[in-house]
């Protein structure tokens, strides 16, 4: 069984009912077998994960479930609620859009998104935290918050067993970068040895065989960016199948820990009276291109490594040295039998299996249903199975109302026509509108006019993958799903229409006075670590490190990145060391210390184009000679900074991590040069 999921759990003491929500960054994972209540639904991205929790359009916002229902009865908690991505993931906050700030109780997990699985950025409530292992000492994200939802089950149990308990389990995985436990590793070699082609095609006839699509459903032709596996080389192969195993065995990692949570519940006598709602967050992505990738910041930069550049270091796939994504090819195979990928608002990118499970409460466990609906309305569905009504105001402040629909009146008429009205879609400018079983989509490139947009028009109720397109024979249809997604548009905050993509990633609305918004920074360590979003922004600028140092001189000083990117700069036998890593290529230089204490100490890098500069070393007296990057990177990493150690993934394999700076660290500074204009920093895209 492959489940990909993000978990929502709603848990009533047994007079009373119970509940679970999990949805997670997995890809559709359309070739499974039916399971208890599944349907499909229509999410996109990350905003589908707002909508679980919040019943509202991604566009707009309001109060989670969490709050709502711990104004009522249930005890809410969250492990990995990413959902949540804050104006700003720094130590001190502001966290008033933290999960605990938005209802949870507890929370356990990371903030951003692309979780590190051995070496994850984790949040404990509204503290920065450090993992409780290793890799080397058999640590998995997956494992630790399955345990930690567990143990806040145990702990509402044991202290609070009256009360309701509500879990939402956003996890990491099968989000890039995919990171699977070396025995799961081995259990899928071999396995997409014959390539995206024939598994996509095998694996269609698998779901019309099971029921899983309608009969009749066609298989569309192959997206046209996705090269044929035939005319792959021989290594090309080799890496394109070792990256999709990656891809399994995290699946198949998840699915194991996932069913140890539900173990647990059965265990303490809360399985029968739960409801449990599994789902991914959106279709299968595209963003490994056409073989895939070994370093997921490779996405970020525009670097598409060929297979030679990734073959030498095969068998490191999956493990805590590679942050791994498939290629576009198994994205393909992964949406079966739907056309493209994650961002897209065809039926590839925004419909996914959902699976809901409620003890003896469903009319008809195990049976497929086709009824139409959305991720905003799982919301409205918990509300009414467990008896709340949202609050037309919190703490306060107005509420939007709840523009989903509950879907409870499936679970007692599995036949029923479905209640679902008119549902818009908007991506980057890709845009979609269903309304009473027809769809208008249409693709969209950044920069055109939207007019220019030709539409498709497809019947959903007889045409599931959306191969047979209608635009041409009924016009009269289109033209009134073209005023209806207007319409929607507007009313659902949608307008202005938005196409930018890439730069919406540094769309981080930041505090007046967070790193990004200052020219000089000062940090004074011990301090906790600092996640990329409250990092100086040094992508786009040239920069100065300045540290300030007394006694032993052995240890490291900034440590930004991760195995697969970043820099490090650090003091060893004697010498002060800048390395650098290119998602790739390592650069390394260093000078000797002089015998001084205390010890001043700077790294300078001089920006000399988009992807060019030059950097010098010096301590106290000492100035080192310029040297040239071959190459820079526009984004650094996805993984953050720590000052006076490297705590996380290691950057360098020069030294034993932590390698904690052995003096004082007295201060750290960083002094931004005149290249960042305000146009140009994160806040103001």
């Amino acid at each position: 069984m492959y489940v990909s999921t993000q978990l929502l759990r709603f848990s009533l003491p047994p007079h009373m009912c119970q509940l679970t929500v999990v949805p997670s960054a997995a890809a559709s994972t359309s070739s499974q077998v039916s399971k208890p209540g599944m349907s499909t639904i229509v999410p996109i991205i990350s905003s589908s994960m707002a909508s679980v929790v919040v019943g509202a359009s991604s566009a707009m916002a309001s109060v989670v479930v969490a709050g709502v229902l711990s104004s009522s009865d249930p005890h809410a908690v969250a492990t990995s609620a990413r959902t949540m991505n804050s104006r700003s993931q720094g130590p001190a906050g502001p966290y008033d859009d933290w999960p605990l700030a938005r209802g949870f109780n507890r929370f356990y997990g990371f903030l951003g998104g692309a979780a590190d699985h051995y070496y994850p950025e984790l949040v404990r409530d509204n503290h920065h935290v450090e993992p409780p292992a290793r890799p080397d000492e058999g640590y998995h994200l997956t494992d630790d918050l399955i345990d930690r939802s567990s143990r806040f089950v145990s702990d509402q149990i044991a202290h609070r067993p009256w009360d309701p308990v509500f879990l939402y389990l956003p996890l990491g995985a099968a989000h890039a970068p995919h990171h699977a436990p070396p025995e799961y590793m081995e259990r899928v070699w071999g396995r997409f040895d014959a390539g995206w082609d024939r598994i996509r095609r095998q694996r269609y006839e698998r779901q019309i065989e099971a029921g899983i699509i309608p009969p009749g459903t066609e298989l569309p032709p192959s997206n046209p960016d996705v090269r044929p596996w035939a005319s792959l080389t021989h290594e090309e192969r080799l890496v394109a199948a070792r990256l999709q195993e990656a891809y399994a065995a995290f699946i198949e990692h998840t699915d194991a820990a996932l069913g140890r949570l539900f173990d647990h519940l059965k265990r303490v006598g809360r399985w029968d009276n739960t409801i449990i709602f599994v789902c991914s967050d959106n279709g299968a992505a595209m963003d490994g291109r056409d073989l895939g990738a070994f370093g997921r910041v490779h996405f970020f930069n525009d670097i598409e490594p060929g297979a030679a550049d990734i073959i030498d270091r095969i068998d490191e796939i999956g493990g805590p040295t590679a942050d791994s994504q498939y290629a576009r090819g198994w994205a393909q195979a992964s949406n079966t039998p739907l056309k493209c990928y994650k961002r897209y608002t065809h039926g590839g990118g925004i419909r996914v299996p959902l699976i809901v499970k409620w003890g003896d409460r469903l009319a008809a466990p195990g049976t497929m249903l086709n009824q139409f609906h959305h991720m905003i309305d799982i919301a409205p569905t918990i509300y009414e199975v467990s008896g709340v009504t949202p609050p037309a105001e919190y703490l306060g402040r107005p509420q939007l109302p709840i523009h989903g629909k509950s879907m409870a009146y499936t679970f007692d008429d599995p036949t029923a026509s479905t209640r679902k009205g008119p549902q818009y879609f908007e991506m980057t400018g890709h845009r979609g509108i269903w309304a009473d079983g027809w769809k208008a989509v249409t693709r969209h490139a950044p920069g055109d006019a939207y007019e220019q947009n030709e539409w498709e028009l497809y019947h959903l109720d007889e045409d599931f993958s959306e191969a047979r397109d209608l635009a041409s024979s009924e016009t009269e249809k289109l033209a009134e799903l073209d005023r209806l997604f207007w319409r929607e548009a507007e009313s659902n905050d949608v307008l202005p229409l938005d196409d930018r993509y890439m730069e919406l990633f540094w769309s981080y609305s930041m505090d007046e006075r967070s790193p990004l918004y200052r020219r000089r920074v000062d940090y004074y360590p011990p301090l906790s670590h600092i996640e990329r979003p409250a990092t100086p922004p040094l992508e786009y600028c040239s920069y100065t490190i300045e540290a300030v140092t007394t006694g032993p001189m052995e240890g490291v000083i900034v440590a930004y990145g991760h195995p697969t990117s970043g820099f490090v700069l650090y003091m060893k036998d004697g010498r002060l060391h800048y390395e650098y890593n290119a998602a790739g290529p390592v650069m390394a230089h260093s000078i000797e210390l002089p015998d001084s204490d205390p010890l001043t100490v700077r790294f300078d890098f001089d920006l000399l184009g988009e992807r060019a500069g030059r950097g010098r070393l010096s301590a106290g007296h000492h100035q080192g000679q310029w040297f040239d990057f071959d190459h820079v990177l526009v984004w650094v990493s996805l993984a953050g900074m720590d000052l006076g150690r490297d705590a996380y993934g290691p950057v360098s394999t020069r030294y034993d991590p932590p390698f904690p700076f052995q003096g004082d660290l007295q201060r750290v500074t960083f002094h931004l040069g005149s290249e960042i204009k305000v146009s140009r920093r994160r806040d103001d895209y």
